[in-house]
């Protein structure tokens, strides 16, 4: 039963930069584009933030934040932020000898940020809970450059308890705080559905930008008329705006990490008896993407594949990748 009184929780973080420093010790582990971001706003708001990451070179990279060579130098935090890859990573960097759980004090609490399966966000609940800590699900709307601008959306379950400590944190690294509840695997569902619905709609966006250039409307004229009409939300204007420019570096979502999210999606479709057609076809259309060598590029090069599966030609500088 959801505990909570509202299903969101906004955020006020117009004057985040240079507040009062917190007396909590904050930890980030996984200094990735999105840990990174995470890390530099929790140092310019006044944090003691120490930071891991495998890669030396990420860990010094991050200017102002302590460093660790290992995850039990976190032992001092009182919240620890994961932002990582996927389960498997997270679930080998949480368990065992050297990991989250045996590095944190009691009544420290583990914040992943990371798209993970619903079945690990809660079974790494349990683990904690029974470590006497806390775990909170709270993954993450939006990409690098708006976490790097505090613009970023936070779904978050868990303890009410533990909610309640981390939310403050979290309203100050972002614009909106969605709250779902004790159990965290509806976070991590939240966000699968989230983005299933960009997936399609990149999907959508690509086979119909394709259909117009086809049939001699300029793809800008396109975008321009879909994008101030019906269609004018973020997703199309910002990933529509991709597939028009034909901009797939750098990525904010690679495609092997879209494709992993559609696996889950559809793992979860399955395990509930929901039929999810559309996004079988998405998922299959990023294996294609995966089979052409385009592991390092943005996933809304779907328009790029629609693009190509029409015969239409390309822009120039995409030549490297279509070879």
């Amino acid at each position: 039963m959801n505990q909570f009184p509202s299903a969101s929780q906004p955020s006020d973080n117009s004057t985040s930069s240079g507040s009062p420093s917190s007396t909590l010790c904050v930890g980030v582990i996984g200094l990735g584009h999105m840990g990174s971001a995470f890390a530099r706003n929790l140092i310019s708001s006044g944090y003691r933030t120490l930071v891991f990451d495998r890669n030396p070179s990420k860990r010094a990279a991050c200017s102002g934040a302590e460093a660790v060579d290992t995850i039990s130098g976190l032992a001092s935090c009182d919240l620890v932020f994961s932002s990582l890859p996927n389960d498997e990573v997270l679930t080998s960097l949480t368990e065992g000898d050297n990991g989250i759980l045996s590095a944190l004090k009691r009544g420290a609490i583990h914040v992943s940020t990371s798209t993970i399966s619903p079945e690990t966000a809660r079974r790494l609940s349990v683990l904690h809970e029974k470590a006497g800590q806390g775990y909170i699900a709270s993954p993450v709307l939006g990409n690098p450059d708006l976490a790097a601008a505090r613009k970023v959306f936070f779904m978050v379950a868990g303890s009410t308890d533990q909610v309640t400590t981390a939310v403050p944190i979290l309203n100050d690294l972002g614009q909106h705080t969605f709250l779902l509840g004790n159990d965290p695997g509806h976070a991590n569902l939240m966000k699968l559905g989230a983005n299933v619905m960009i997936a399609t709609t990149l999907e959508s966006m690509g086979e119909t930008l394709a259909l117009l250039r086809k049939g001699g409307i300029p793809a800008e004229t396109g975008y321009e008329i879909l994008t101030n009409s019906l269609f004018d939300s973020k997703v199309h204007k910002a990933y529509g705006g991709k597939i028009l420019r034909e901009q797939y570096r750098p990525a904010g979502m690679v495609v092997p990490l879209a494709l992993k999210d559609m696996r889950l999606a559809l793992t979860e479709a399955e395990n509930s008896a929901t039929p999810m057609p559309f996004v079988s076809i998405v998922r299959d259309r990023m294996v294609a993407m995966m089979a052409r060598g385009w592991k390092d590029l943005d996933w809304s090069a779907l328009g790029l594949l629609a693009s190509q599966d029409a015969r239409l030609p390309s822009d120039p500088k995409l030549s490297d990748l279509l070879s």
